[in-house]
């Protein structure tokens, strides 16, 4: 059965529970025994509720969409759930045994819907990295091959979606961390609205704004009806996005109507892969044949207006902070050779920001919002652009090198040159995996919309769904292989 059940999505999976054709144990003992056999190829999942889960697949878990689903926590940020580890990828915390003191109000969501945690996914250290490769935990590896990157930071949660060890799990998103994988693992990786999801009760928001939490997934009506479970805001958050006018699962299938969409390609001053701008003018040609008004245009701010400076403010600060906590978790001063090389220098760096420095930053990123908004309040619906600008890097290329300072860390902002500038605005954005170069890797597209949008987006993948078919693609490492 568990060969038969990893070709489902979680909405299938859940069906056959809800007729009674499978139970929650036969659910989460599949994605157990798929766990034990692949992860030692992928080194996806670092952390093993096995007992638990079985233990609530017996008592019945709670109601909701997805009962009895299995499902992963990104060993990161909002994925908190207390007593369970959480290492953030590093040395320090994972020598310290460190243990969640609470739990995230997306992880109560999580469990609310139904959802049986299994374990808990790779991450690199801190988050930092657009691969996973922590020096803590080891590589994560890529389903499509095994010789190349699953992408970061939810290289873990990506690897273990793509090769059928769950229907999807839990990810988010600093500069690209859910849509960054999922471009280089075939998956739909959706970054929701700023406020559309609680970061509470812990945070209120993170790196200014720029970090986001949802889950990478393979099917649209998953991805909508996961997010229909874990929207809205909480009580003491500092924003919320506006609420759906239906449930977004209702958007799936519902025609998006003839849209007037931008295609970018292309980005002036950064090198741009062929195969990732093969598979935008791809997409372009295929939305131009379902009737949409395609044109060559993007956000004139975009490239006029450099937020990198900004950026390398509000980042680093932002980690020199995530550092001293880690500190004060351990009980000692971190020091040098807790770090991986590059995040030890930036998170210096970030000790030298002024309090003026960080505010100015915050104020060239509300500017910027405001400009790139003006091009969607103009007429347009829809902005096309790579995911990412480049193919899946081979394992060790971005790993951080002492002899090479601060090397990694640029090329991982390079790689992320499409995603950044979004989460700055807060808008909404998906990766949807609408491309296959030469060597069999995925490229993903990424569509944007207006602020608080998702609605749009999820007509229109499901749209695209119809005719391209992603998740009838399986990688050579799979569990229906």
């Amino acid at each position: 059965m568990s060969d038969e059940l990893a070709k489902l999505d979680a909405t299938a999976q859940a069906e056959l529970v809800r007729r009674g054709e499978a139970s929650p144990l036969d659910l989460v003992q599949a994605a157990i025994e798929r766990i034990e056999r692949l992860n030692p190829k992928l080194n996806a999942v670092i952390h093993r509720s096995f007992e638990r889960a079985m233990a609530q697949a017996r008592s019945g878990p709670p109601g909701g969409p997805f009962r009895g689903v299995p499902f992963l926590l990104k060993d990161l940020g909002g994925g908190n759930l207390a007593g369970d580890p959480m290492h953030w990828g590093t040395r320090v915390l994972k020598e310290a045994n460190y243990r969640a003191t609470t739990t995230s109000h997306l992880v109560n969501k999580f469990r609310a819907a139904g959802l049986v945690i299994v374990g808990r996914t790779n991450v690199p250290e801190l988050g930092a990295w657009s691969t996973t490769e922590p020096a803590a935990y080891g590589p994560t590896r890529n389903p499509w091959n095994l010789e190349r990157s699953s992408g970061g930071s939810s290289g873990g949660a990506a690897a273990a979606t793509a090769a059928g060890i769950v229907p999807f799990a839990h990810a988010s998103d600093g500069g690209g961390s859910i849509r960054n994988p999922s471009s280089q693992c075939g998956l739909i990786g959706l970054k929701p609205s700023r406020g559309r999801i609680s970061l509470g009760p812990d945070v209120g928001e993170l790196w200014a704004g720029m970090v986001f939490e949802f889950a990478v997934t393979r099917t649209v009506r998953d991805t909508a009806a996961l997010l229909d479970c874990v929207q809205g805001p909480m009580p003491g958050d500092p924003y919320g996005a506006p609420p759906p006018r239906r449930p977004y699962r209702e958007e799936v299938g519902i025609p998006p109507g003839r849209l007037r969409i931008g295609l970018m390609h292309s980005y002036p001053g950064q090198e741009v892969h062929p195969d990732c701008s093969e598979a935008v003018r791809a997409a372009g040609r295929l939305l131009e044949r379902l009737g949409h008004n395609v044109e060559a245009s993007y956000p004139a701010a975009l490239v006029e207006m450099n937020t990198m400076q900004s950026a390398l403010r509000v980042v680093p600060a932002s980690q020199a902070r995530e550092v001293e906590w880690l500190g004060q978790v351990v009980g000692r001063e971190i020091r040098p050779g807790d770090l991986d090389s590059d995040n030890w220098l930036v998170s210096e760096s970030g000790k030298g920001v002024s309090a003026t420095q960080y505010l100015a930053a915050l104020e060239l990123y509300n500017h910027f919002s405001r400009a790139i908004a003006s091009w969607w309040a103009n007429g347009f619906d829809i902005l096309v652009t790579p995911t990412i600008t480049r193919p899946s890097p081979r394992i060790g290329e971005f790993v951080p090198d002492p002899a090479k300072p601060l090397d990694a860390f640029t090329r991982s902002a390079a790689i992320l040159a499409f995603c950044i500038p979004f989460n700055i605005t807060g808008q909404p954005a998906v990766s949807i995996p609408m491309h296959w170069n030469g060597e069999g890797l995925p490229i993903g597209v990424q569509f944007i919309a207006a602020m608080g949008r998702e609605d749009l987006l999820f007509r229109l993948a499901a749209q695209l769904e119809g005719e391209v078919r992603w998740s009838d693609r399986r990688p050579p490492i799979h569990a229906a292989a």
